[in-house]
């Protein structure tokens, strides 16, 4: 299975796992919840997927590569103690906590998330001394003398033995203790978390062209030639800061990252050319709708694989707008929340506006701070959560600046600041609304009825930002081209309406 379905697989058993009977008591016993098994290739995501399912099942992460641990940090220290046996003194050994266990405990007490995953990465690599310990805690939840908490699940990852010499091969009955779940590396999957988590966009639009250089592993003459998701993920990570600080990206800097000579040359000269593209099209008038005829007559006589580039930049550029206008969104639900909780205080005759105010904004960066020790935070909601105090701030420095008389005035003053967030949220909305169909006018025209009509509305569908901003404002262009309507009443189903966004209520 791919990644996506392995996620679910995962986050489904978690569920299961967590599920407790009406007395409060987990419905399966720990030592009957069979440690997860994650097979497959390194740098497909699977650690990324865990700090996903986490995030998303509001507990706890703690990961750890078990290649970096030995016996005795694994088991913790032994030490002596003397105990009485039938009335005679005896020295016996114990050991001290794992220091895997006690990270555990360290969560629980900073985080107070008392339920969470035990990621332990790499486990088929472990040393020759800490494999008969490792069957003990696959079955038993115990290191040493220690055990996992209660409401702490355990999911482990190992690549097959063709990716790592040091992969030792587990008998039956260690297997026999695990649920094992076997997934592969599928560009299309990758690329929906590539659209939602801004993946450099001359990366997408480059593999559209070649997808067989998404993932390859080969051995050579001269040693492992290797491409990973990972590396894909992280070299669009040094693109983005590289271009940010005007620094040059060359095959240089690509080839530190897409370990395989062939395609790293490849995709440099792409780079480049995606880059000339970029000042050649202008995409901004596009999306303004003033592109000029000889932008339009060059991309009509295009080849093909200009054409996609085209594509990625525009659509590149329109899911920015979208996405923008999503996080707003979000930010808006956030602050609304607040503003409730801030309402009801000042119902209180003796209530301090700002005060309550700075409540809000330590609630959220409590939030922050609290996910981020959790290893939970996504960037997105990392965003979001300080935009959110941002705009809190704001709101406490026109109350200390107004000074208001008593409740009524202070929150007359929060409605007004508020109502002028959701005003502006609607023009941006509309701004990125007629953008998206200027997108679709300027394809209609240069492209017609083509594949790459087919292509962006498919991208369109695919993008979280784009499928959620068409569900929630709709685009007459995307539904023309999309008559069936079918993804449109999928997604409605699963994305809803946000709630009315009054702070009356």
């Amino acid at each position: 299975m791919n990644i996506k379905q392995a996620k679910e697989q995962i986050k489904n058993a978690m569920t299961a796992y967590f599920t407790k009977d009406d007395f409060g008591s987990y419905v399966i016993p720990v030592e009957a919840q069979r440690p997860v098994f994650l097979m497959g290739p390194p740098g497909i995501g699977k650690t990324a997927i865990m700090q996903q399912i986490a995030e998303e099942l509001g507990v706890g992460l703690v990961s750890y590569s078990m290649t970096h641990h030995t016996r005795q940090s694994a088991l913790g220290l032994p030490f002596i103690v003397k105990k009485s046996y039938g009335g005679k003194e005896y020295e016996v050994s114990e050991y001290t906590m794992s220091e895997i266990i006690a990270s555990v405990y360290d969560m629980i007490e900073e985080t107070g998330l008392k339920e969470g995953i035990l990621f332990l990465d790499e486990i088929n690599c472990v040393s020759e001394t800490l494999a008969p310990a490792m069957l003990q805690f696959l079955q038993y939840k115990i290191f040493g003398r220690h055990r996992v908490p209660d409401g702490w699940i355990v999911v482990t990852a190992g690549n097959p033995p063709e990716y790592n010499n040091s992969v030792r091969e587990f008998d039956i009955v260690t297997w026999d203790r695990l649920k094992r779940i076997d997934c592969e590396p599928v560009y299309d999957v990758w690329k929906e978390y590539a659209y939602k988590s801004g993946v450099h966009a001359a990366i997408t639009t480059y593999l559209d062209i070649k997808k067989g250089d998404f993932y390859r592993i080969e051995t050579t003459v001269d040693g492992k030639s290797f491409v990973t998701a990972r590396g894909w993920t992280d070299l669009s990570d040094m693109i983005k800061l590289y271009e940010k600080n005007n620094i040059k990206v060359d095959e240089k800097l690509v080839s530190q990252y897409l370990q395989n000579k062939k395609i790293a040359k490849d995709f440099s000269i792409y780079y480049d050319l995606w880059n000339k593209y970029k000042s050649d099209y202008q995409v901004d008038k596009i999306l303004d709708g003033k592109a000029d005829s000889g932008t339009k007559i060059r991309a009509k006589n295009a080849k093909f694989d200009e054409r996609l580039s085209i594509l990625g930049l525009i659509i590149d550029s329109i899911t920015a707008e979208l996405k923008s206008v999503c996080n707003k969104e979000e930010v808006i639900k956030e602050l609304l929340d607040c503003l409730k909780n801030v309402k009801m205080a000042l119902t209180r005759p003796d209530c301090d506006a700002v005060a309550e105010i700075e409540k809000q904004i330590s609630r959220k960066e409590d939030a922050v701070a609290t996910g981020s020790r959790a290893g939970t935070l996504s960037q997105e909601k990392r965003f979001v959560l300080k935009c959110t105090v941002s705009n809190l701030e704001s709101i406490k420095e026109t109350l200390i600046r107004e000074k208001p008389s008593d409740g009524n005035e202070a929150f007359a003053l929060i409605k007004a600041d508020f109502d002028n967030t959701t005003k502006q949220l609607k023009k941006d909305a509309e701004t990125a609304g007629g953008k998206l169909s200027n997108v679709f006018r300027f394809c209609e025209e240069v492209f017609e009825d083509g594949q790459e009509m087919l292509i962006l509305v498919t991208e369109l569908t695919v993008s979280y930002y784009g499928a959620r901003f068409i569900s929630r404002y709709g685009c007459k262009e995307y539904f023309n081209h999309n008559k069936e309507l079918l993804f449109y009443e999928r997604q409605k189903e699963i994305i809803g309406q946000l709630e009315t966004l009054d702070l009356q209520e």
